[in-house]
């Protein structure tokens, strides 16, 4: 006579099902309340009813869907959004945590480090070329990085399944952010337009306001070290060359990187980001996309030993 095993309980049918880039957001969390409770800035209250929201949300989908409560179907509606909205608002609040978390700026040591090892500061070397059609021209470029960011992040969420491709992205774009907000707090800086000279003023036309409006609604305003504006979409033109085999990625890739190339140059152009800034990102962004691939592909082996869940669960088109 057989006895039937005892189904595992709600914690340790969590920790059988949790996948890489769950405890990537639970460790990146974790670090920020611990920076904003080692902080003394005056939002230090706010920080934490913020974070402690996104905690919220994050603990919620991950108890529900690795604790399979909630099933397939609805389950991979809700794994897909508490898993991605945590980390996108958590850029729009570091407005009031990076503040929290320091004072201060390394805007000189950035610009001198670039003097030092580079011999040119890009923003001030290219201040001779600033005039209104070129401040459009990459005013245009820096802006479409939302839509870029926007045309992989939610076709993925919406209608990317449970594969290798899949789990690459997302594991790969959520180390990007988490990573660069992180080192945000550790490297804090405003940027040569708030701290060098420069001759031409930065007259644009629809495109420049737009810059303006976003940044100043939206922007955290110290986060210049690693550049995400180099880093993510650098990570997107890697992972997309990458899968060049496969559709659509094998006609975007070259358009993307093209367009990637003029967002890299804009930062510097419209005067956001020093060198460093940037080098730190681009690498950043690459070593990413080749070392999350490797992740996956480990954790696609131990999660077909173990029996654990798929990662994201069915596409949501269907």
């Amino acid at each position: 006579m057989t006895t039937q095993a005892a189904k595992p309980s709600l914690m340790g049918r969590v920790l059988q099902n949790m996948a890489a880039h769950d405890w990537l957001l639970a460790v990146y969390f974790c670090i920020l309340v611990i920076a904003v409770a080692s902080g003394s800035g005056p939002d230090k209250t706010l920080s934490f009813e913020m974070l402690a929201f996104d905690i919220a949300v994050l603990t919620t989908t991950i108890l529900l869907i690795r604790g399979e409560v909630v099933k397939a179907g609805l389950g991979s509606a809700i794994y897909r959004a508490g898993i991605f909205i945590p980390i996108l608002i958590s850029y729009f609040q570091l407005r009031w945590i990076l503040p929290t978390v320091t004072s201060g700026a390394l805007d000189s040591q950035l610009y001198h480090f670039d003097l030092r090892v580079f011999g040119v500061e890009p923003a001030v070397a290219w201040d001779q070329y600033v005039n209104p059609i070129t401040t459009e021209w990459f005013s245009f470029f820096y802006f479409g990085y939302f839509f870029i960011m926007a045309s992989y992040i939610f076709p993925f969420l919406i209608f990317g399944r449970d594969n290798l491709l899949f789990r690459h992205f997302g594991l790969g774009i959520l180390v990007q952010f988490c990573v660069t907000h992180t080192v945000y707090m550790l490297v804090p800086g405003f940027g040569p337009y708030k701290t060098l000279s420069f001759v031409h003023e930065l007259n644009g036309g629809t495109f420049r306001d737009l810059v303006m409006a976003s940044v100043h609604s939206a922007g955290a305003q110290k986060d210049i070290f690693p550049s995400l504006h180099t880093g993510g979409p650098t990570f997107l033109t890697v992972f997309s060359f990458i899968h060049r085999d496969k559709l659509p990625f094998k006609y975007t890739w070259g358009p993307l990187a093209f367009c990637v190339s003029q967002i890299i140059i804009a930062t510097m152009f419209l005067r956001w980001h020093y060198l460093i800034d940037i080098i730190a990102g681009f690498t950043l962004a690459t070593s990413n996309a080749i070392f999350s691939l490797t992740v996956v592909k480990w954790e696609l082996k131990r999660r077909e030993m173990t029996g654990a869940m798929p990662v994201f669960g069915r596409s949501l088109w269907k």
